[in-house]
């Protein structure tokens, strides 16, 4: 998905940028990249960090780098932040978020005068340069990212740094969080709202809806009001979400301890395992508070090995992650031998990983595998943010089993699905659970996800799990 941080202070500001960037690694997997305007202008660094972390690829050139404004993102896809020279002035530009109608863009940029974009290694143009473009469209900077918003079919949520401050814009529907933190000679804004906390800011404001500010050494200004419609992720307190991050006032650690609990409560009676285990690294608070709630040890019967090999989704290609997952969770049969475990992950989206998790369990020993996962059945491929690199939603273990129980399917059959009441949810979940070889499968219910989280439901996107817009 990514994230980026950014900085407006009274001094250099290369070390706070560097470090705000880094607690966004979490976020994405591919690219890094830090920007900073001083006296010496424009600077820009951007590295590949497949393969390494980001605070190893920018150490030298947080030594080079100096300026007291600076954005900084790590990517999933497209190198940035971007240096851009247009009649608005120079500028650099970072984005967050996912365009479903990039022809359509493309296609009016190309109508009123653009020729040309510089193409990415894989035949696609730089989402984020497409923005700026867009941007340029118009005659102010204010004026570009609200076109921006209105046009974008998907998410936007822009960080832009010009010579004088920093413009920070949440994308239309607050899909994506977005907070400003504040200290001394100094404000910063950041997808997270924890990657500040040990640089000594607070907390000052978190942007609503299609807010747009200006941030400076001096201060915070609205220049575009919130607006009251909000849509945000709600898989960002399940999956995506650092456990320090709060989000619409809501942490996300407590979050996941409210989830097991009411998952405890669907499974009152109806279970009796040994031990409560969470899949690394998310599922791990889900597992607490699961246990904290039916009173059933919680346990580690598999431990990651993080020291090098720190993200099962590196690497492009899935049966590569599959591969690393399995390297990195290492089974400690004392704990699984004989024993009847329950085992939460944050959700099922292939299926590939937790099938082989399962099978390493039995292979060590393990009377019993039930699984809980920490969402609803994932029925849809996210249109709003790109959490997921499945290229269609057959990839999807939910769809899969829907495809060979009824082929084509209606948008009524698929509510049907949707509904953890129905025969059809009841009979999805028992073929997903033979196929998975799990001796019980039970998901998070939507209302109890919503419940979990604690915002209106009308306020959250639950698109992923039951198509609603």
């Amino acid at each position: 998905m990514g994230g980026f941080f950014g900085v407006a202070s009274k001094n250099n500001c290369t070390l706070e940028l560097f470090y705000g960037v880094d607690y966004h690694s979490h976020l994405g997997t591919r690219r890094g990249g830090m920007a900073v305007c001083g006296e010496r202008g424009f600077q820009r660094a951007i590295h590949n960090i497949e393969n390494s972390p980001f605070r190893t690829k920018f150490e030298r050139d947080v030594e080079e780098m100096e300026g007291n404004l600076g954005i900084g993102c790590i990517s999933d896809y497209e190198p940035q932040p971007l240096l851009i020279q247009s009649h608005l002035g120079s500028f650099a530009i970072t984005t967050v978020g996912k365009i479903n109608n990039m022809e359509e863009l493309l296609n009016r940029v190309y109508e009123n005068g653009n020729t040309h974009f510089q193409e990415m290694s894989s035949g696609q143009v730089n989402a984020t340069e497409l923005i700026a473009s867009l941007i340029c469209k118009k005659d102010s900077i204010v004026e570009g990212i609200q076109f921006v918003q209105e046009i974008v079919d998907g998410s936007m949520t822009i960080l832009l740094m010009t010579k004088e401050g920093l413009y920070a814009a949440r994308d239309r529907y607050g899909r994506t969080p977005l907070v400003v933190g504040r200290k001394e000679d100094a404000y910063c804004v950041s997808f997270e709202s924890f990657a500040y906390i040990n640089l000594g800011y607070s907390d000052y404001k978190e942007l609503g809806p299609a807010e747009i500010v200006f941030i400076t050494p001096d201060g915070v200004k609205t220049l575009v009001e919130p607006r009251q419609e909000m849509k945000i992720c709600s898989f960002l307190w399940v999956y995506y979400g650092y456990p320090t991050s709060s989000y619409e006032g809501v942490n996300v650690e407590e979050m996941r301890y409210k989830c097991g609990a009411m998952l405890a409560q669907r499974d009152k009676g109806s279970v009796t395992p040994d031990i409560v285990a969470g899949v690394p690294d998310s599922g791990i608070a889900h597992a607490i508070g699961y246990s904290n709630e039916a009173k059933i040890p919680y346990a580690r019967p598999f431990i990651k090995y993080t020291p090098t090999w720190p993200r099962s989704f590196m690497p492009t290609q899935q049966s590569q992650r599959n591969l690393i997952a399995r390297m990195k969770l290492i089974p400690v049969k004392a704990l699984i031998q004989n024993k009847k475990l329950l085992l939460i992950d944050d959700s099922i989206v292939r299926g590939t990983q937790l099938r082989e998790t399962t099978e390493f369990l039995y292979q060590s020993g393990a009377k019993e595998v039930h699984v809980r996962p920490a969402c609803p059945p994932l029925l849809y491929g996210c249109k709003y943010l790109n959490f997921s690199r499945s290229k269609s939603e057959m990839d999807l273990i939910t769809r899969r089993v829907i495809k060979d129980r009824e082929g084509d399917v209606s948008q009524e059959v698929l509510d049907d699905y949707a509904d953890p009441c129905s025969k059809r949810y009841e009979e999805m979940l028992e073929a997903i659970r033979r196929e998975q070889n799990f001796t019980t499968l039970r998901y998070h219910r939507l209302d109890d996800l919503e419940k979990s989280i604690g915002l209106s439901p009308c306020k959250l996107c639950t698109y992923c799990f039951n198509g609603k817009e």
